[in-house]
């Protein structure tokens, strides 16, 4: 009976994080398309209505204080990459998702290359980075990983024994 009651909380845990992921990607693909249509200097302004007020209490807020520096030397070609590599990201996302909520068996090894392929250049970047934040995303994914191969385990065996 505790078996059952683990697998089946497994199995939640699995939906769950598919259900984060495609927020994720749903929310990539919107800001990707947002800072694409946004102009630099509207961006600008928005960074600056957005942490004045937490500026006006601290000053050296680090995180304000980068959002504004990140905002302002903000390069049309800079904005272009990170746009592509926003919508390309959450688009990948939404798609594997999908995928994975119709339990289409095909989704789990793809989910599982993509998400070795974001886990690997995430370790990259955190090497030249130490972002905690980033490290964050990796841990999260990796553990993702770990629900969808579980789950492409189970699909896998239940599909091999009802093949002729």
């Amino acid at each position: 009976m505790a078996d059952a009651t683990r697998q089946k909380n497994l199995h939640l845990l699995f939906q769950l994080s598919i259900f984060v992921k495609g927020v994720d990607g749903a929310l990539e693909t919107i800001g990707g398309i947002l800072l694409l249509v946004v102009s630099p200097d509207a961006l600008s302004r928005f960074v600056v209505v957005l942490t004045q007020h937490e500026l006006s209490q601290d000053p050296n807020d680090w995180i304000a204080t980068s959002l504004r520096h990140a905002a302002d030397s903000l390069s049309l070609d800079t904005k272009l990459f990170v746009s592509v590599y926003l919508i390309g990201h959450g688009v990948i996302k939404l798609f594997l998702v999908a995928g994975l909520i119709r339990e289409r068996f095909w989704a789990y090894p793809t989910a599982l290359s993509v998400l070795a392929i974001f886990v690997l250049y995430q370790l990259y970047r955190f090497a030249h980075t130490y972002s905690a934040a980033l490290l964050a995303f990796t841990a999260f994914d990796t553990f993702v990983a770990s629900l969808v191969w579980r789950e492409y385990r189970l699909r896998k065996h239940f599909h091999d024994r009802s093949s002729p």
